[in-house]
Formats: structure tokens, sequence, C-alpha cells
């Protein structure tokens, strides 16, 4: 049985509509099987965008990890003067990804491609987002954190969701020793969302 973070060969289609409220805005994203979080979006990335979508992220962000979109496209849409970039290694949530972008009306500022981890990235950002996949252990995840410092400006942010019992306090001490600056945004569910800055 193939994880979110896999591609999955002969994984059946079911046809799956996330509805939700963001900003007083309603949303609705395409999902299907072997994608993360395929039938709602959860609460750790909920929290994510309501600590995150009105601060000033700048104006290029890199979403790693998107799944079907939630975080950056929403990052997207609430705020036009904002170009993003989505990497997944999951080629089923990418084509998702991609619809849901275009019923959304921010593909022009959308790009949506196939990275693991960074390894088809070659520019720099104002901000990395990420609800890291856990599952895919700490090698995965702390490539993602650990890397992010090459693909940041100066003074870039990284932004992240992590489940306590997750291991959220062990991945704070790690981005600690890694930026000039971390701190706790906000706490709640069993969640934290951490900035980092370089």
């Amino acid at each position: 049985m193939g994880q979110y973070f896999d591609n999955v060969e002969g994984l059946s289609h079911k046809d799956i509509l996330i509805r939700f409220s963001f900003l007083g805005k309603e949303y609705c994203l395409h999902s299907d099987n072997g994608v993360f979080s395929k039938d709602g979006l959860d609460d750790g990335t909920r929290l994510l965008l309501e600590t995150i979508a009105q601060a000033d992220l700048g104006t290029s962000i890199l979403d790693v990890g998107c799944g079907v979109g939630p975080i950056g496209l929403i990052l997207a849409s609430v705020s036009p003067e904002r170009s993003l970039t989505l990497i997944d290694v999951n080629d089923r949530a990418l084509a998702l990804a991609k619809q849901n972008a275009s019923d959304l009306g921010v593909s022009q500022r959308v790009q949506i491609q196939h990275s693991d981890v960074y390894h088809s990235i070659d520019s720099i950002y104002d901000t990395i987002v990420t609800n890291p996949p856990i599952r895919a252990g700490k090698k995965v995840t702390y490539a993602i954190y650990e890397g992010g410092l090459k693909h940041l400006k100066e003074g870039g942010k990284l932004l992240l969701v992590i489940r306590v019992k997750q291991g959220a306090y062990s991945a704070l001490a790690y981005i600690s020793s890694l930026y000039k600056k971390t701190e706790i945004l906000a706490k709640k569910k069993g969640y934290l969302v951490l900035q980092a800055i370089k």
C-alpha cells in the first residue's frame, strides 16, 4: 500500500471535492485517492493558513510538498501580488493542483512542478511554506528544513506546521540550529506553526 508521498501505479481514482470556507471565501478543491488529506482540509493546514495567509510573505513563495495545493493556492488567491511555485513528488496530486489552480483563476501566478524536495528547484524565494510529509521520515523532512537555506533570500522565512506528537519540538530544535531566528507563531489542537528566518 502506497503513501501520499509515493506514486502508486494502478491506484483507483475517486473524484472527491473538498469544500471549505476561508477568510469569508468558499473554496472547492479537487482531490482523489492516493493524496494527502484527500477528504478535507486537515487541521494542521488550516492552522498554518490562518496564521500566515495575511502576513507579509514577500512576492515569491515556494510550497514544498504541495499535495492538491491548498496552502499555495490559497496564498495566491488571498494576495494578487504573490507568485507561487508548488512542488511535490506525487504526480496525481500535481495534476489535481493544476486543475485547482485553474478553477481558482490563479494559474498565471502559479507554477506547479514535480520535484523530490528541492532537486528540480534553482530559484530563491522570499518564503518557503510546508506541511511536511512526516511519514516520509526525518531524512526527507530534515532535508526540507536544511535545504530551505539554499532557496531562501537573506531574511527569508521558512514557515511550517507540525503535530506535537509527530516531533514538533525536536524539529524546532533542529531548525533552530540552522536558522538565525526561530519562533512558534501558533499552537492549537496539538499543532505548532513554526517560523525560521534565514
